[in-house]
């Protein structure tokens, strides 16, 4: 295992300098390097590792939450409006919608099946969003209308919206179909999560406040209650609803609204070290354990799939942004910034086959050529139109 763990950081971190160079984003390298490393190619990671990809995927996804909690601010959501709130569900909405309508005539599944998958495309990629939001920032583009801390609020909410409603709709298929129950949990499972999480989250900022401790050991702390709150979920009974999730993401973003500033920056800042390790390994196990086979025989009507889903979820943006002070051209970039997938749909789309389900391949595939194709398209379109479509601060000071 000791040996899969270094050919994966080799080759991730090659391929990953390779697409760096061409401006295409580095966890397309690390989705490569699994496929080439994989069973379809070479054959070289051992059994063991693949078995525990889903632990690792599900390692991944509380670390994804963490991040988003601990920078997700309230008073941000307010600075930038209804736009961001918007943005935080209304495209990843449009998107689920379309994947239900197209789902069943072009890709066989069931529209609960369709469902899923559309919550697995649903979330736009923070590994490819944030750095560029982040530059812009510091350029002064479009920050004279808050369009970069517009994106940034609103993506980090859409994530957990796309993971709510995957966990849901994972949860209806683990059942026997459609209840009274099944549908009450959903709301109740939210609640509960958000409820702990909050509750954790004031015990762990009071423990912060009132014991001096290094920034490494509230780290340890707050990925431990994480990782706590996610296995709860699976050890409560049936009848409980919880969502663990959920509660990472409620205890993360309470910490960071109670704690003092810099400290929430100090331990977000490790958290984004532990992530440069955790994205190699978590797309390249996706890579590995993706079947060409099918993926290739899938492709076209995949393809075609995705491409009308993203056409659906660009009119979703639009409207979010249409009444907003925004015009056509900073609403066209908003719409770029929403179409790169990654992070997520590395996280949980295995997680189906993983579970047994019957659209298990067909989601890996779909997620794996989405990430393929998503990624560099929408970090492409970000860098090449960002200076034509945004107004530096200079420009609107003159204006």
């Amino acid at each position: 295992m000791l040996l899969s763990v270094s050919l994966i950081l080799l080759f991730s971190s090659f391929l990953g300098f390779l697409c760096s160079k061409v401006r295409i984003p580095t966890l397309v390298g690390y989705l490569l390097a699994g496929i080439i490393l994989g069973p379809q190619v070479l054959n070289v990671l051992s059994p063991v590792i693949l078995e525990i990809s889903s632990d690792i995927r599900r390692l991944a996804l509380v670390i994804i939450l963490i991040r988003a909690g601990l920078g997700l601010k309230l008073k941000d959501l307010k600075s930038v409006g209804r736009s961001s709130i918007l943005l935080s569900f209304v495209p990843a909405s449009f998107e689920i919608l379309a994947f239900m309508l197209i789902g069943p005539n072009l890709l066989g599944l069931s529209i609960l099946d369709s469902a899923l998958l559309g919550a697995v495309l649903g979330a736009v990629s923070p590994a490819v969003v944030v750095p560029r939001m982040v530059s812009l920032i510091d350029r002064n583009l479009g920050t004279n209308k808050s369009i970069p801390q517009m994106v940034l609020a609103g993506a980090s909410l859409d994530d957990v919206f796309a993971i709510s409603v995957f966990t849901s709709i994972l949860a209806l298929e683990k059942g026997e179909g459609f209840s009274v129950f099944s549908i009450v949990s959903i709301p109740l499972s939210i609640v509960s999560g958000v409820v702990v999480g909050f509750v954790f989250g004031l015990l762990l900022a009071f423990l912060f406040e009132k014991v001096a401790m290094t920034t490494v050991m509230k780290v340890l702390l707050v990925l431990s209650f994480s990782l706590l709150l996610s296995s709860l979920e699976g050890l409560l009974p049936s009848y409980v609803p919880f969502s663990g999730l959920l509660s990472v993401m409620s205890m993360c973003c309470t910490i960071g609204m109670r704690i003092p500033k810099d400290q929430t920056s100090d331990i977000s800042s490790q958290f984004s070290k532990i992530w440069v390790f955790g994205q190699m390994l978590l797309f390249t196990l996706l890579g590995a354990i993706v079947d060409i086979g099918a993926t290739v025989k899938i492709g076209p009507i995949a393809i075609l799939s995705i491409a009308l889903a993203l056409i659906v979820r660009s009119l979703g943006t639009f409207v979010c942004t249409s009444c907003s002070k925004l015009n056509f051209k900073e609403r066209l970039f908003c719409i770029f910034s929403y179409l790169p997938k990654a992070t997520v749909q590395a996280a949980v789309g295995g997680i189906p086959l993983a579970m047994g389900l019957s659209c298990g391949q067909t989601v890996l595939s779909v997620s794996a050529l989405a990430i393929l194709i998503t990624a560099p398209l929408g970090a492409f379109l970000m860098d090449l139109s960002d200076k034509k479509l945004l107004t530096s601060y200079s420009q609107a000071e003159k204006e």
